[in-house]
């Protein structure tokens, strides 16, 4: 088992605990949601195969409001009626972030997500994007265990 990145150099996890909640007050008053926030962590985290993320991500995305049908059918978003326009849009900045490099199609992505959004809430999808994709690696590179919960999502003992 690796050493873990947040319990090994704590002040550095301060400073990326710090850098997290700035790019998620600034999301929000750039206009994304938090619904929108969590849509683009669970697809990045997906995407990263992050356990931990995904674990801690898809209960706050139930909790801001996201339906589980909706996370059942985030792998396969683009073949579904379900979400919104902005949902897609920042689906889209989720895959193009996580993905790279930047595909022609990634640029088109971006450019639909960009018309959707507006600027600011477009900015905003990507530094979540950047944000999660960064804590993806520090939970993968530590081999962040994820504990078993029962339904309600309680940790079982």
């Amino acid at each position: 088992m690796r050493p873990y990145l947040d319990k090994t150099a704590p002040d550095a996890w301060a400073a990326a605990r710090s850098f997290s909640a700035a790019v998620s007050e600034s999301a929000l008053k750039l206009g994304l949601t938090e619904a929108e926030a969590e849509l683009v962590k669970v697809r990045a985290s997906q995407l990263n195969a992050c356990a931990y993320c995904l674990d801690l991500h898809g209960r706050e995305a139930r909790d801001a409001g996201i339906p589980q049908q909706k996370l059942d059918l985030l792998p396969a978003w683009r073949e579904s009626t379900l979400f919104t326009d902005r949902e897609a849009a920042v689906l889209a900045v989720a895959e193009a972030a996580t993905r790279t490099p930047l595909t022609e199609d990634a640029q088109g992505d971006l450019d639909m997500a960009r018309g959707v959004l507006g600027d600011d809430a477009f900015v905003a999808a990507e530094w979540v994007a950047v944000t999660i994709n960064a804590f993806n690696r520090i939970s993968i590179l530590s081999e962040h265990p994820v504990r078993p919960r029962d339904t309600a999502g309680a940790l079982i003992r």
